[in-house]
């Protein structure tokens, strides 16, 4: 008795890169686009394409861009280093995205190849990043101060946990205009040319202006992600190569003249 198709929960979305219009002029629009909700899953299924081109060489990338980072983040001092040099990274795995994207195929040393194409701007945004990070930390800092200073006057014992779950909230809302700020940032710098402050702000601009996409995209990849970590974890190897994909498809669709 012949079965019918089995539904793969891991399985992304079934929406074609070729169901979406694609900018592919390599050319930098004088702004960026505003573009349908439904973009937003079709970035994800590009990235899968791009992963099924190559995924040994895509795990490889991933697994040691992981133990580099973690490798970073344990030593004191020296973790400061691992965000200034993951946009190096990223830029040099856009690169990757570039080279499938046109024919090509990704190696292993793109991974590097951000050190060898404008790593200072790569690395200025690394430095913005933390600069970033730091001033939301500070406002963090002062605002729980206050909050368990207050509460201590008053003899509030409540209060400083209210006011640590406020001064949370806050920094995460802080934290997601730096993440829209910096997410297409590498991949403006080093495949548009775009000076690190600039692509800042020019990746500040194209997420907001695409809220929407954003949100869905969002959301499929909180579902897959709760999936990936279902199999010890594994699925990760799949769905990191995956996002870094489809940052190249949105970076495309988003920034690209048509």
């Amino acid at each position: 008795m012949s079965q019918g198709p089995q539904h793969n929960p891991f399985a992304v979305p079934a929406t074609r890169v070729e169901d979406v219009h694609f900018a592919s002029s390599g050319n930098l629009a004088s702004e960026p686009r505003q573009v349908p909700a439904g973009n937003g899953t079709a970035w994800i299924a590009g990235g899968w394409t791009m992963f099924k081109r190559a995924p040994g060489t895509w795990i490889g990338i991933y697994v040691a861009l992981m133990v580099i980072m973690f490798a970073l983040s344990m030593v004191p001092l020296v973790n400061l280093i691992a965000n200034l040099l993951f946009p190096v990274f990223m830029g040099g795995i856009a690169l990757g995205c570039k080279a499938l994207d046109d024919g090509d195929e990704i190696q292993f040393s793109h991974l590097f190849a951000g050190f060898q194409n404008n790593v200072g701007q790569l690395a200025m945004v690394g430095v913005l990043y933390l600069a970033g990070m730091v001033a939301i930390g500070a406002v963090v800092a002062v605002l729980a101060a206050v909050f368990i200073g207050a509460g201590m006057s008053a003899g509030l014992s409540a209060l400083p946990v209210l006011g640590t779950a406020l001064v949370v909230l806050i920094g995460v809302l802080l934290a997601f205009p730096l993440g829209m700020a910096m997410w297409f940032a590498p991949t403006l710098v080093i495949l548009g040319g775009v000076p690190a402050w600039d692509a800042i702000k020019l990746s500040f601009t194209g997420s907001l202006r695409n809220i929407m996409p954003f949100l869905l995209y969002s959301l499929v990849l909180l579902v897959l992600g709760v999936l990936a970590i279902i199999p010890a974890m594994l699925g990760t190897l799949v769905l990191g190569p995956v996002v870094f994909g489809s940052i190249y498809m949105a970076y495309r669709d988003i920034y690209l003249e048509p």
